[in-house]
C-alpha cells in the first residue's frame, strides 16, 4: 500500500478541459479545505488526449497565479512537469484530476485525458483520483467537489494499493438529489456512429471523430449503471494491464 506522509497534504490538481475550466476551479476550491493545492493543467482543452506525451517540441509553463500553472501540452505532460519541475521533484500526497465536464465511464477511460492524468500519478506511485460529471445542462460541480473531499480524506488516511487509481463519476444533480455512492466495476459504453463524414465548400471530404451519447450496456454493478441510477460511481482501475490468468494459459502455447 502507498503510505501518505503525516503533514499538511500537498495535492496536485490537473484535468483535460484546461486550466481555466470551471470544473478545475471548483475542484481546487473544495480541496483547499484539506491541504495545499497546486494546479498544473493544460493551457487549452485537451479532451481525449489519452496518455499522450509531447516529445517532438518544447513545452512551456506559464504561472497564472500563486500555485496555478498552465502548460502548453497534454494532461500527462502536466503531471510530469508538475512533479519534477514545479514541485521540484517532491511527490504530492495526492494527484486529483477533474472535475471533467462529461462522464468518463466504461470505455471512455482509454481515451480520457482526465483519467490519464491520474494514471500518470499512479505510475509515479502517488495515490491518484480522476473525477468526472455527467453532461446534463448546467454542471453542479459543488456536488462532485464535496464528495471528492470526503474521498480524498479517506485516501490520505488509508492510501491506495500500488498500481491502482480511482475513477469517480458523479451524476449532474444537486447534492441533495444524489442517492449516495457505489463501488463499481468498469462498464461498457455505446458510442453510436464514431466517424461523421462531411463535405467542405470545395467538394472535398473531411471527417469528425467522436461518437455520441448512445447509452450504455446494462451491466449490474458497473459504473454506467450506478450513475444512471443516481449514484456516484467509484471504480478502481488497474494501471498494469497484464492479464495474469491468461498469461498462465498463454505460457502453454507452442508457436
Amino acid at each position: 500500500m502507498t503510505k501518505p506522509r503525516q503533514k499538511q497534504p500537498l495535492i496536485l490538481v490537473s484535468n483535460d478541459d484546461g486550466v481555466y475550466s470551471h470544473g478545475i476551479q471548483a475542484l481546487a476550491k473544495a480541496l483547499k479545505k484539506i491541504g495545499r493545492v497546486v494546479v498544473v493543467a493544460p493551457d487549452q482543452e485537451r479532451s481525449a488526449a489519452s496518455h499522450s506525451l509531447t516529445l517532438h517540441r518544447p513545452l512551456r509553463i506559464t504561472k497564472i497565479a500563486t500555485d496555478i500553472y498552465g502548460v502548453d501540452g497534454t494532461p500527462t505532460d502536466c503531471i510530469s512537469l508538475g512533479v519534477h519541475e514545479i514541485l521540484d521533484g517532491t511527490p504530492p500526497n495526492l494527484v486529483i484530476s477533474g472535475i471533467n465536464k462529461g462522464a468518463n465511464l466504461g470505455d471512455d477511460v482509454h481515451y480520457s485525458g482526465t483519467v490519464s492524468a491520474a494514471v500518470e500519478g499512479g505510475l509515479m506511485g502517488i495515490p491518484s483520483i480522476a473525477i468526472s460529471m455527467m453532461p446534463n445542462g448546467n454542471f453542479h460541480f459543488e456536488s462532485a467537489g464535496e464528495f471528492v473531499v470526503r474521498l480524498a480524506q479517506v485516501v490520505l488516511k488509508k492510501g491506495l494499493p500500488k498500481g491502482v487509481i480511482l475513477n469517480v463519476n458523479v451524476p449532474n444533480l444537486p447534492k441533495e438529489e444524489i442517492k449516495g455512492y457505489r463501488f463499481t466495476k468498469q462498464g461498457k459504453r455505446n458510442y453510436g456512429e464514431i466517424i461523421a463524414e462531411r463535405m467542405d465548400p470545395r467538394g472535398r471530404k473531411y471527417y469528425w471523430i467522436g461518437g455520441d451519447q448512445q447509452g450504455f450496456v446494462n451491466i449490474p454493478g458497473s459504473d454506467c449503471n450506478a450513475v444512471l441510477e443516481g449514484y456516484i460511481a467509484v471504480c478502481p482501475l488497474l494501471i498494469h494491464l497484464t492479464d495474469q490468468t491468461f498469461l498462465k494459459e498463454l505460457s502453454k502455447w507452442k508457436l
